[in-house]
């Protein structure tokens, strides 16, 4: 099939990528001169495993190419996909006007029956928005379909390849069928396509987003408790964990959810319910306990050094919302970074991958080090905020060495307190005695 994605960001690109591995013609088109030579030379501008390698082959194979023409991309193909950006406004709704911008160049660039497929996340009722922009102003035939998406940034290649599922939301049989044969590849192992009408797929890509940030945050509530009572959230997390209708996934405490998901979809539904006069309690709940979360966290520290973090050295390992990006967005090592900063702290961070992106946020506020241990250098802590696996098992030995005070602040309670208190550390985690 010919097909044309508009946006080359973490969606559009895993989505280019991959529909070109799979034998389709796909053009990716962004308004970014510099990105789209950088794209077509074969190099990412993200980090995403396996991304940049996909990204060449294709190239090389001629299935895939990009370009800054939008025009001329709708001429060529007969599948149009938008994964075009969707940020918050302050208010928590959400900016479409990049999707409505490209919805207007479609139109004008229209020369036959077309199937444009909205694969950014957008709210309820976007759809038919997008229908009447494109059919005021072209003669042409055209579907709207809504599938949204459900990638995992670090996970995005193999979430796309092997989904869960995939949701077609549209009032078109023909369009359906075009999209299940566009999609068979991915579900030879009978993982279900589910057609819907277009709003339903609007709203089922918010609903899961919510049933997720939920789980998070209910775990983090229960991970506060357990510091009151004296319990141990990681035990109970295998308890709760276990029962079949609750599962481990989602379950694990630490300094809240980050990205450029979760934030933006919790704030988006909860305006709309306000907007509505349908409130969202529980949505709201979700948020609120999410951003009360890292001041928690915070807390731990400002305790321990007895609320004086003037001229105190702090490394703080792991700055990406995620293992496995350099996604900053919506990171919790922001607030808690921006935090020490306030209180007069000196910042030393080290990152696997996200140490740029850092350095476009923070400048010169902070040190920044390629080195695990070098990064400890005199440190009277180490504060660790996201899980990547080069974190997990560290010289410790080593650490005490290189660090001022061994004392550990651990985001996500990756390490044994036991062990490490009986190496002579000072151990922080999250809803653990």
């Amino acid at each position: 099939m010919r097909i044309t994605v508009l946006g080359t960001g973490y969606v559009g690109l895993v989505v280019a990528a991959c529909l070109a591995d799979s034998g389709n013609d796909v053009i990716g088109v962004d308004n970014d001169i510099d990105k789209v030579a950088q794209l077509q030379s074969g190099h990412s501008p993200i980090y995403e495993p396996g991304l940049e390698e996909l990204l060449e082959r294709n190239i090389r194979e001629g299935r895939l190419r990009f370009t800054t023409d939008l025009s001329e991309a709708v001429r060529r193909s007969e599948i149009i996909f938008i994964a075009v950006g969707t940020p918050s406004n302050p208010d928590g709704s959400v900016d479409l006007s990049q999707v409505f911008a490209v919805a207007e160049g479609i139109a004008h660039a229209m020369n036959g029956p077309k199937i444009i497929v909205i694969k950014s996340t957008v709210p309820v009722g976007t759809a038919e928005q997008v229908q009447q922009i494109i059919a005021r102003s072209t003669p042409y035939q055209f579907d709207i379909v809504s599938n949204p998406e459900f990638l995992k940034e670090g996970a995005a290649l193999n979430d796309f390849l092997k989904p869960d599922r995939i949701i077609i939301g549209t009032s078109s049989s023909k369009a359906a069928e075009v999209m299940k044969e566009l999609y068979a590849p991915f579900v030879r192992t009978e993982k279900p396509i589910i057609l819907m009408d277009n709003r339903s797929a609007e709203m089922t890509k918010y609903a899961s987003n919510l049933m997720l940030a939920t789980k998070i945050s209910v775990m983090n509530e229960l991970a506060n408790l357990c510091e009151r009572v004296g319990a141990d959230i990681e035990q109970v997390r295998k308890g709760v964990g276990a029962d079949s209708r609750i599962g481990y996934a989602f379950i694990f405490p630490g300094v809240g959810y980050g990205g450029s998901c979760f934030p933006k979809d919790i704030k988006a539904l909860i305006h709309l319910g306000r907007q509505l006069e349908c409130p969202l309690h529980i949505a709201e709940a979700v948020e609120a306990v999410n951003h009360e979360q890292r001041l928690r966290f915070l807390e731990k520290i400002y305790k321990h050094f007895r609320r004086d973090l003037h001229g105190r050295r702090i490394t703080v390992w792991g700055l990406a919302f995620k293992p496995g990006t350099d996604d900053m967005r919506e990171a919790p090592s922001i607030t808690i970074i921006q935090h020490l900063l306030s209180q007069g702290a000196t910042i030393t961070a080290h990152d696997p991958k996200a140490n740029g992106t850092a350095r476009a946020i923070f400048g010169d506020q902070i040190s920044y080090a390629e080195d695990l241990y070098a990064s400890l250098q005199g440190a009277e802590a180490l504060v660790l905020i996201t899980e990547w696996n080069e974190f997990r098992n560290p010289d410790f030995e080593r650490m005490k060495q290189v660090m001022h005070s061994p004392v550990i602040f651990d985001g996500r309670n990756i390490y044994n307190p036991v062990k490490l208190r009986q190496l002579g550390f000072t151990y922080y985690g999250v809803g653990r005695p």
